[in-house]
């Protein structure tokens, strides 16, 4: 055992989980370990303007690297101001490990300076939330958080330090490497489970492959992808999972869900057999109703948390396992098995309703009226982005057209706030991604509300370098919320509408570089010019006010 200070302890520990960037706002109460940073530079303090900032920038850290990443923050509203981004991560299944230095541990039930019950309020979004009580159990305690976030199904873990534990304290501790102290290998799929799904699979005539987070996690989409080809299933993405499997592959219909493709949705209602790999089958997916999945399909539903499978709709399998391992299991298995590799008929279905989506979304590039619409920016944006970019996608109605409307060849390049649906999301785990991969471009699309929530961190990314693009479509109104309004309530609009800067000219004068587009024909080379420039970028685009998508309750509605 050697000794060593607890605030080297803690940067030890996380260098040996890969961790190199660090996000918060400087703090008193843990300062031991960013002095550790001062002469240790292999490990970055990303110092932010808020800490909703410091939260999602780790979530889109810890989605496209599949690594643990580190908040660090103060007490009292340092670590409150973390919440809504850690639920973006527990929502998003994301590794993120947001650590609090606390009041001195004599000082609780005192009502001391910043004294809150953070360990209370961070466990509905966190899968562990501690404190820890001794200095000696810092280690103990970190690799536990570590284990918890990486293990299963990922998710975020809060830890509280007091102050005092850290201070100036000394403990005994070897820095041991993860596989020392959380599992290594994926949980495998039970054999029977295997066979009773290659039975099932055997019957069908219709089989529909839904692909889900899980398979992107898993780094399986190449082994989804096999399994489609070789056994003729065409396949369908989870909402907001569009980047799990290659979207120009030919099997590939598109996304299911509220602001997905109307043809995914028709061949799953067409589908008799649906194998669901790596999804929860959640809220925006399914609506937990009868519009996608028909009463009488039969569903293979493969996830790695038991909690979820059966949970909606019952199953007639469920296969607790890693989704790469249950893929390997299913070819193997196959190819021992007389199935049907080829389904003409159902193959073809499935490449008409392809052919259909494809149609619907280049039609829309006649779409020539001013202020543009979204859909028509969309159009431009698939015709210039390179393929390996990363796109993060706001909430809202302007970026709610990008579900259907991109495309994506590699698995982690589409982050979204899920069933969180929390605006402001976009632009931090932007800059949280582009850290993560440097080498890739990367996106924000925001709607004009929800951009200027976290917009404040454009500072951070001049001063840091972080070089995303974000793109700002701008109808001076939240959106989303003006559709009901609109469609439901005879456009009696209250607190709908809000007015912007030019967002061309805040990114100047932040030192950043500044877009500003009226017509389509723009749109390509000012977005090429903005991942090229060499400095964080916006991109401002005027969008027409009265272009809303369909509520999301609508069909409840009798829409």
């Amino acid at each position: 055992m050697a000794e060593i200070a607890s605030g080297k302890a803690v940067i030890e520990l996380l260098k040996a989980e890969r961790v190199r960037h660090i996000f918060g706002i400087v703090g008193s109460t843990f300062l031991d370990v960013l002095d550790v940073l001062y002469d240790d530079k292999s490990v970055e303090y990303i110092n932010v303007r808020h800490e909703q900032g410091a939260a999602f920038m780790a979530d889109g850290l810890a989605r496209v690297t599949g690594t643990p990443a580190v908040c660090l923050v103060t007490s009292g509203p340092g670590a409150t101001n973390l919440l809504t981004g850690i639920a973006s991560a527990y929502v998003g299944h994301s590794p993120v490990v947001a650590i609090s230095g606390g009041p001195a541990f004599g000082n609780y039930y005192k009502d001391a300076f910043q004294e809150l019950d953070l360990v209370s309020m961070f466990k509905p979004v966190t899968k562990l939330s501690l404190q820890v009580n001794k200095t000696d159990r810092l280690p103990e305690m970190l690799h536990h958080a570590m284990r918890v976030a990486m293990t299963g199904r990922k998710g975020p873990v809060f830890l509280d330090i007091p102050r005092d534990l850290m201070n100036g304290q000394i403990l005994q501790t070897e820095i041991g490497q993860p596989g020392g102290y959380r599992p290594d290998h994926p949980q495998l799929p039970h054999p029977d489970a295997t066979r009773q799904a290659i039975g099932i699979l055997k019957q069908a005539e219709r089989p529909l492959m839904l692909v889900g987070g899980g398979v992107t996690w898993a780094g399986a989409s190449e082994l989804a992808v096999r399994l489609s080809e070789q056994y003729a299933l065409p396949m369908i993405t989870a909402y907001g999972r569009n980047d799990a499997v290659p979207n120009a592959h030919p099997h590939y219909v598109g996304p299911l869900g509220r602001a997905g493709s109307p043809e995914a949705a028709a061949i799953c209602r067409r589908a008799d057999v649906l194998l669901v790999v790596g999804s929860r089958l959640g809220n925006f997916t399914t609506f937990y109703d009868h519009r996608y999945i028909q009463p009488g399909t039969r569903i293979i539903q493969i996830d790695i948390d038991s909690r979820d499978i059966g949970r909606t709709y019952p199953v007639a399998l469920g296969v607790q396992a890693d989704a790469g391992e249950a893929l390997k299991a299913l070819l193997a298995a196959l190819s021992q098995e007389r199935v049907p590799a080829s389904r003409p008929d159902w193959l073809q279905e499935a490449k008409g309703f392809r052919s259909q989506r494809l149609t619907r979304l280049q039609n829309e590039s006649s779409l020539n009226t001013l202020p543009l619409k979204p859909q028509r920016v969309y159009v431009e944006l698939r015709r210039v982005l390179p393929p390996d970019t990363i796109v993060t996608l706001d909430a809202g109605a302007a970026p709610a057209y990008g579900y259907d409307r991109l495309n994506f060849t590699r698995p982690g390049t589409f982050l979204t706030p899920l069933d969180l649906g929390g605006l402001g999301f976009a632009f931090p785990v932007a800059l949280g991604a582009k850290l993560g991969r440097p080498d890739a471009p990367v996106l924000a699309i925001h709607g004009d509300g929800g951009f200027l929530m976290n917009s404040q961190e454009i500072e951070t990314a001049v001063r840091h370098q972080i070089n995303a693009v974000t793109l700002v479509m701008n109808n001076n109104c939240w959106g989303s919320e003006k559709a009901y309004q609109k469609q439901f309530y005879n456009k009696r609009y209250v607190g709908a509408d809000i007015g912007n800067p030019r967002y061309d000219k805040f990114a100047e004068l932040f030192g950043a570089k500044g877009y500003y587009v009226e017509h389509a024909d723009q749109i390509g080379d000012v977005m090429q010019a903005a991942l090229r420039c060499g400095k964080p970028a916006i991109v401002e685009v005027p969008i027409d006010p009265d272009e809303f998508p369909t509520p999301a309750t609508a069909s409840k509605r009798g829409e």
